[in-house]
């Protein structure tokens, strides 16, 4: 009896101790195994990257203000960086994983990133960031959920499915050689849904045996969440589903106002939640389309994605032609007005119970501003390179971060000028100096042939205009103020510009980068860097434990004992709580008898 009422005390007492140990938010723990496999998307074998075997990577689940902890291996014979593309990092670019902040892994290392979601929700994903390493795959979705207490603005889908696009290469990230040897990437050999190939729609353009995509849906009038993530190089694409509409309800952690396309752009870097109806008769399976935008498509109809959706009830296979892209050829103003009647949603809840639409972005002064202008590639130096102002940056061999940390000089240059170079293009490691709870605008004006899409870490940034033609002053009389998308990856149109606001409240050191690939390759990009002068872990975390050094740093670095992660320790901290925890509650136990 005595034995049983220690238990029930103890268990009481234990559960409130723990309940005041872990009132943080919870944790979510992943292990990444990164190698290489054969594998033949496009019916050429070719060497892909995959994570724990599978290409593409597994799915990140996690829900906001969870501590997401995953613990790379890398099994490459080359270094490796993974970034978590649309993940603010609240408070931590040290786990952004890019040059600009982090050492790259070397081969057959691991290291365990950790981070928390931070008041975030919504469809992002991630890839390895180094060189031309996504080009081989390594990419993955990383989904973020509502807590239970906020309400999606929408009814609770029957299902959740994710769709990665892209286009590709069978080179695969050998495919930069040719950027290395002054020529451009020529045309993809082909665009992959789920890495894998076109279903058979053409007998001319697909060669038999190509493995392909098919996603399986229930009949009546069920709803799904497509999650659509374009993880490609370079190339736009129009997604679209035979017969279907497309129900727009969230784009890079921003819910939307909900409206139906036929079909939507996708643009490198993207992602897009839509709501799909199982509303046909299911008369055959329907065809899933992911088709080259913004170029010549006679010429690119090779590179073309095709999956099928199919009902449970369904009655056929599907043939015959594929569904219509835009009929657009001689209207450059339909995709750019599409991209406009994409707009916020403020009256749902975000991540918090609070309106989104309450942060009243266009009333804010802004504070400083910047022009950043792109052209086609240029030669400095003897070498092809790409710019941004008529700067083409070039990473240090020390992280800009870690050469703050430990007050290295001469890395980088503070002085990223507000508006395009007049004199010739250089190569520098410029970087951006960002006021701490200053209110940013951003132009991205795009002198080159070719679409863009620019992408900046730590931040969702709001969308307020974009038109063709060079940029103004009077191009302000055109902002939407109101409800403009807030997102992380931004399209600029050939010969046309994008302003964007960002409030810079994350203290850190943020990539701004175009998202080709190829342009990225060649130096288009900058950091911007985001100082509170007054120093407190409340605004900035600590370096972590397990950073590693490199550059004027490189003695720093300890060899690394692979048999131990940051990881490990966190699962080995807690047992050794628990143990503690028992200790205590026994002493407490036998003092109060």
């Amino acid at each position: 009896m005595a034995l049983s009422r220690f238990w029930g005390w103890f268990l009481i007492h234990i559960a409130l101790f723990l309940s005041l140990c872990y009132a943080e938010d919870p944790f979510v723990f992943y292990d990444f195994e990164v190698t290489y496999i054969t594998a033949s998307p496009l019916g050429v074998p070719q060497q892909v990257i995959a994570i724990n075997n599978k290409f593409p990577g597994p799915t990140i689940n996690s829900t906001t203000n969870n501590n997401v902890v995953i613990n790379v291996r890398n099994k490459l014979d080359e270094s490796l960086l993974m970034h978590w593309s649309g993940i603010q990092q609240r408070r931590s670019s040290w786990q952004d994983g890019v040059l600009g902040t982090n050492c790259p892994i070397p081969p057959k290392w691991n290291w365990t990133y950790q981070f928390q979601v931070k008041d975030q929700v919504g469809s992002f994903f991630y890839f390895p960031s180094l060189h031309f390493q996504r080009a081989a795959g390594g990419f993955g979705s990383f989904i973020i959920n509502n807590r239970p207490i906020i309400p999606i603005p929408f009814d609770t889908p029957d299902g959740d499915i994710v769709i990665l696009i892209g286009d590709w290469y069978t080179r695969n990230h050998t495919v930069s050689e040719a950027l290395d040897a002054g020529k451009g990437l020529g045309m993809p050999d082909g665009v992959l849904i789920n890495g894998k190939g076109p279903y058979r729609y053409n007998d001319t353009l697909v060669p038999d045996g190509i493995e392909y995509e098919t996603i399986n849906v229930h009949p009546g009038g069920k709803t799904y969440r497509l999650r659509v993530h374009n993880v490609g190089i370079s190339t736009s694409l129009n997604f679209r589903i035979q017969s279907h509409n497309l129900l727009l309800a969230e784009s890079e952690g921003s819910y939307t106002v909900q409206q139906n396309y036929t079909s939507l752009d996708i643009h490198v870097g993207q992602s897009y939640s839509f709501l799909l109806t199982t509303d046909q008769n299911a008369s055959s399976d329907y065809y899933i389309v992911a088709s080259a935008r913004f170029v010549n498509e006679s010429q690119w109809k090779r590179v073309t994605g095709v999956a099928i959706l199919r009902y449970s009830n369904s009655k056929g296979k599907a043939s015959g032609p594929l569904p219509d892209p835009p009929q657009d050829d001689f209207d450059k103003t339909f995709s750019m007005n599409q991209a406009r009647s994409i707009r916020w949603n403020v009256s749902a809840s975000g991540a918090r119970p609070n309106p989104q639409g309450s942060f009243r972005y266009g009333s804010i002064n802004v504070t400083e501003v910047y022009v950043l202008r792109n052209k086609p590639p240029e030669t400095i130096d003897g070498k092809r390179r790409a710019t941004l102002s008529g700067i083409s940056f070039v990473n240090p061999a020390t992280p800009i971060r870690l050469a703050d940390q430990y007050k290295i000089k001469g890395v980088y240059k503070l002085d990223f000028p507000n508006k395009p170079l007049t004199g010739p293009p250089k190569m520098e490691t410029s970087v951006i100096n960002g006021t701490y709870r200053g209110f940013m605008e951003v132009i991205l004006q795009n002198n080159d042939t070719k679409m863009h899409t620019y992408h900046m870490s730590g931040y969702a940034f709001f969308v307020v205009g974009m038109d063709y033609g060079e940029w103004s002053e009077n191009s302000r009389g055109t902002y939407n103020k109101w409800d403009g998308i807030a997102r992380s990856t931004t399209q600029v149109y050939p010969g046309a510009w994008t302003a964007i606001l960002i409030s810079l409240d994350n203290v850190g050191v943020w990539n701004l980068r175009t998202e080709n690939l190829d342009s990225w390759y060649l130096g288009q990009e900058t950091y911007v860097r985001v100082v509170n002068p007054e120093a407190t872990n409340k605004t900035e975390l600590p370096m972590p434990d397990n950073a590693l050094f490199c550059g004027a740093l490189s003695k720093l670095q300890k060899p690394q004992d692979v048999s131990s992660s940051l990881a490990t320790s966190i699962i080995e901290g807690r047992s050794k709580l628990f143990f503690t925890v028992l200790m205590i509650a026994s002493t407490l136990f036998l003092v109060s008898r």
